[in-house]
């Protein structure tokens, strides 16, 4: 009987952990590239996925767009911090739009311009530098 809950519990962590992660290619089209022009409203650290939001001009309308990155975990690693990225910051962001058809993407690159700032995602890593 206790073998049989030990199992049960553990079969549950693992749904559970299985879950609360999504698959990128489940959530986003890697063959529906797109490319953003705008200024970041938030953008926040956190897990399992930092984010930010964007407000883009498309046809003289403001749009707001999330744009999903790589986990806070290899983000630190590489040197992101939460002021990063900054209310205000013009960036130019590249990524794979989401299957919902929501003004959501994974963002693959992001340069920020004024300073030659960039953050792209290579393979399963992300990376940072400075394109001067």
């Amino acid at each position: 009987m206790r073998k049989l809950l030990v199992l049960t519990l553990a079969a549950l962590a693992m749904t559970t952990t299985a879950i609360a992660h999504h698959s990128i290619s489940g959530v986003y089209d890697s063959r529906a590239p797109i490319t953003l022009d705008g200024a970041v409203l938030e953008f926040h650290l956190v897990n399992p996925h930092a984010f930010l939001t964007m407000t883009v001009d498309r046809d003289g309308r403001q749009e707001t767009w999330k744009l999903e990155l790589d986990n806070r975990f290899e983000l630190v690693d590489v040197g992101v911090k939460p002021d990063t990225l900054k209310p205000g910051d013009r960036i130019v962001a590249r990524g794979s739009k989401a299957r919902d058809g929501s003004r959501g993407i994974y963002a693959v690159r992001i340069d920020r311009q004024a300073d030659g700032f960039f953050y792209e995602q290579v393979g399963s890593s992300p990376r940072i530098g400075r394109s001067r």
